[in-house]
């Protein structure tokens, strides 16, 4: 293939297509097509975006949205849509006042009920704050001082570790929640106009370093995302026939960043979704059989537990086509081990940050996920330098640096910590990740390590991950974990 050119304002780029490099800048490209996103000055929420991308089908054919794997209670799309309203307009008539620019805390498991919070708080221009459900007292206050919330939603369980906020807490596990989503509510809603600027979730991370953070993600981020998830699905559809309707697992916590983004792409696109409030394996297997689950987002220790489990052998597990693997890097011992006891099923690696929206690269079709090791190639509009960490030269493909990213999914910045924001994004807009990475000479990204975790032997520097890569080889282990060690 011969190389392509870019055209800027007051340059013009030669660009390989093979990689994606571009020598002048010494950057990379995303090789995706270009995705067309919402002009960013029109007044959009990730709500009426998603919505405005389900397909009527999954209304008039009246689909089950969500399914819950406890108790087996099903949501169709059109009490899922009903619900939204009804919790929306319950929101705007209340004496709280619950405005645009408010932050709501969100303390809860997964359930049926966190999705339609999500998308009626963000109609309304609400951010949304979702932290684990598990967090200690002492974490809880953390991010309480960092989000300044003035409402929480919480559980029966949780709620008695939120100490009083402005408009209080909402048990959205109550029966006067319930009947809140229950009713049919005939009012008119107001319009909210909200900004694609406009701030909407706060998803917390240890970051690129240390302590937990607050990363703030702004509706045009999520769009962003979430467009180029739906638009790319329908350029690389093989169009087979008779294709199972998509019903996809989530044993994904609903407040993580995988969860979060996976969870309005599966919805935007009129997938069904079954939800799991706790985790755990054989409960898993259960429901892939029960539900005919034809997709999971899964973390490698799951992919290893498939490998190695005597358990898969009990259940039916014919109906999954794909698994898509994410969190941190997938050794291609398991993959491989994987592929031979599961020979139908595709796994596809994809890399993102909570900084980065969830999203920075992924594999789509079956020849990139023969591509074992790999994160996959750079997402649909997005940029990349490997910079060396010494002497922050930017690096071409072959080489191992620091991996900075540019892009419309990457976050406005960690709320309420300037130092932090500024040690991690540059005045540039690339945000340094620190993730030890390079790019290969058909433009796929490899996850080495993260740069602190490197252990210092005499004149090496070993990353954990190919320690750990290489036990993962002994059928006698079931995972393992590297760190270094000082005598």
């Amino acid at each position: 293939m011969a190389n392509y050119t870019k055209h800027t304002h007051s340059h013009s780029y030669t660009i390989d297509p093979n990689t994606g490099y571009c020598s002048q800048s010494r950057t990379f490209h995303s090789l995706r097509p270009i995705v067309p996103l919402p002009p960013p000055s029109q007044p959009l929420s990730l709500t009426d975006y998603s919505l405005s991308l389900l397909p009527e089908t999954a209304i008039s054919n009246n689909i089950p949205a969500l399914i819950d794997s406890a108790t087996d209670h099903h949501l169709t799309y059109p009490t899922f849509l009903r619900q939204i309203k009804s919790l929306t307009s319950f929101l705007q008539q209340s004496r709280t006042s619950l405005s645009k620019g408010h932050v709501a805390l969100i303390l809860t498991p997964s359930s049926l009920h966190v999705p339609v919070l999500y998308f009626s708080l963000l109609s309304l221009g609400v951010i949304v704050a979702p932290a684990n459900p598990l967090s200690s007292q002492s974490e809880l206050t953390h991010l309480i001082q960092l989000t300044k919330p003035v409402i929480a939603f919480a559980t029966s369980t949780t709620a008695s570790k939120i100490p009083n906020l402005a408009f209080g807490t909402i048990v959205i596990d109550s029966p006067s929640f319930l009947s809140i989503l229950d009713s049919n509510s005939n009012s008119e809603l107001r319009r909210v106009e909200t900004t694609q600027s406009d701030t909407a979730a706060i998803l917390f991370s240890s970051g690129t370093t240390g302590k937990i953070k607050g990363v703030l993600l702004t509706h045009r981020n999520l769009i962003a995302l979430i467009g180029g998830f739906c638009y790319l699905k329908h350029a690389y559809d093989d169009g087979v026939e008779n294709e199972p309707h998509p019903v996809s697992l989530f044993p994904l916590p609903l407040f993580h960043v995988f969860g979060f983004f996976m969870l309005v792409r599966a919805l935007a696109m009129g997938e069904t979704l079954v939800l799991m409030q706790r985790f755990d394996f054989e409960g898993m297997l259960k429901a892939v059989q029960k539900y005919r689950i034809t997709y999971m987002p899964v973390s490698p220790p799951l992919v290893t537990a498939f490998a190695k489990s005597e358990l898969v052998k009990k259940y039916d597990l014919s109906s999954i086509r794909l698994l898509g693997s994410g969190g941190a890097p997938l050794g291609k011992e398991v993959a491989e081990s994987f592929k031979t006891k599961f020979p139908n099923v595709e796994i596809v690696q994809g890399y993102g940050l909570t900084e980065s929206g969830g999203g920075a690269a992924r594999m789509i079709g079956f020849d990139e996920a023969k591509h074992y090791g790999s994160v996959g190639r750079l997402a649909e509009n997005m940029e990349a330098k490997i910079v060396d960490p010494v002497t922050g030269e930017a690096l071409s493909p072959g080489q191992k640096g620091e991996l900075w990213l540019r892009g419309p999914t990457i976050m406005k910045g960690y709320v309420g910590d300037d130092k932090a924001t500024v040690e991690t994004l540059d005045s540039e807009g690339w945000l340094k990740t620190g993730d030890l990475c390079y790019f290969d000479s058909d433009g796929f990204l490899f996850i080495v390590d993260r740069l602190k975790e490197l252990i210092k032997y005499k004149a090496y520097q070993v990353p954990p991950a190919e320690l750990e890569h290489i036990l993962h080889t002994n059928p006698e282990i079931a995972d393992a974990a590297v760190i270094p060690y000082v005598s």
